[in-house]
């Protein structure tokens, strides 16, 4: 019976036809996930695994509904630079252009910042800490207030040279967004990630701040502010893991997907990495490279996990790709499903030598 409602639940929620494996996990999957129940603390977890858009398995361990519904902190990262770039793709935004030719408020150096840098924390305007800018910036101000609030502020660091994570650049990369296009973030990513994708249980808001009604948020935190749920990251990570293409239509050109999954901070100082970093150190553009292939910058695993737990990826080698979706902090979850994700990806490697 509750296999048959799984299932009966996935095709419902357009996920695609469940594959021959669907619920069969391999068993040190399944293994670590109660870990992060039994051992971690998490409440729960749930975990999809899928490939060429159909779910191989799911599993929900711990008290977690099918639908919950959480923030997912910096996992936001990625869905921003996703729609940042269908601005680039239109050719109303340029990854290299100097941002003071668009906001003039940013003057000297910070004038000479780019998108390319605000999408890589590499704009020298500090990063998480100590302060926290952005997360506690007033949300009903406008991106562009908020982006003036920013640009008044001094730069930390050479604007280039020095990764600072969580710094408040992708309020920064809002703005010139709706400059750009006339629209409200909101809207633009209704019109262009939500709709198309159908993701009709995602909102933007402040973590921080999680009583706001989304209607009434006009500066959304663009580094941490989705509230989501496991089932529509599944279908956003479905667009990426599919080159930009979702059901047949395309949401972000190849050569977008391309350039948010380059190493971007090759050389530049990691002067900063959050809790649960781990051993990655390698960014690429609202997302981690946590792989490279061989000398290249061309990323092979990437993943976008956030502080309350939620651990998005797509692994290019074995096309596998999925979300681990959860409230509890990352630091204590990050070494076990990155073991998950990781038997995961060697269970089908096993499968196609075999």
């Amino acid at each position: 019976m509750m296999r048959a409602s799984v299932i009966a639940l996935v095709v419902a929620l357009g996920l695609g036809a469940p594959a021959a494996r669907a619920e069969s996990a391999p068993p040190g999957f399944a293994a670590k996930l109660q870990q992060v129940v039994t051992r971690d603390g998490a409440p729960g977890v749930t975990a999809l695994v899928m490939k060429n858009g159909r779910l191989l398995y799911r599993l929900d361990k711990g008290a977690i509904a099918p639908d919950a519904q959480l923030p997912i902190a910096s996992a936001s990262k990625w869905m921003t630079a996703s729609l940042v770039m269908t601005v680039v793709d239109q050719g109303k935004l340029e990854l290299d252009e100097p941002i003071g030719r668009r906001l003039p408020e940013f003057t000297g150096k910070a004038g000479r910042i780019t998108l390319r840098e605000l999408l890589s924390f590499t704009a020298g305007q500090g990063g998480l800490k100590p302060d926290m800018f952005d997360l506690r910036q007033d949300p009903h101000i406008s991106l562009a207030a908020a982006a003036a609030q920013v640009a008044a502020r001094p730069l930390v660091d050479e604007p280039g040279t020095t990764f600072r994570y969580g710094g408040p650049s992708m309020q920064v990369a809002g703005a010139l967004v709706e400059q750009a296009t006339g629209k409200s973030w909101a809207a633009l990513f209704q019109e262009r990630i939500a709709g198309p994708l159908g993701l009709s249980h995602t909102y933007w808001a402040n973590p921080l701040m999680p009583g706001l009604k989304p209607e009434t948020v006009r500066n959304p935190n663009l580094q941490a502010g989705v509230y989501t749920t496991a089932d529509d990251y599944a279908k956003f990570l479905t667009m990426l893991a599919a080159g930009g293409v979702y059901h047949g239509r395309r949401i972000l050109s190849a050569k977008a997907v391309d350039e948010m999954e380059t190493w971007q901070t090759r050389g530049r100082t990691m002067a900063y990495l959050p809790p649960g970093a781990g051993p990655i150190d390698k960014y690429a553009l609202g997302n981690w490279c946590d792989t490279v292939e061989g000398n290249s910058d061309r990323c092979w695993l990437v993943s976008s996990p956030g502080a309350y737990g939620t651990f998005p990826w797509i692994d290019r080698r074995s096309g596998l790709y999925g979300v681990f979706f959860l409230k509890l902090r990352l630091p204590a979850v990050a070494k076990d499903l990155r073991e998950a994700r990781d038997i995961a990806i060697a269970a089908d490697a096993g499968g196609r030598s075999g």
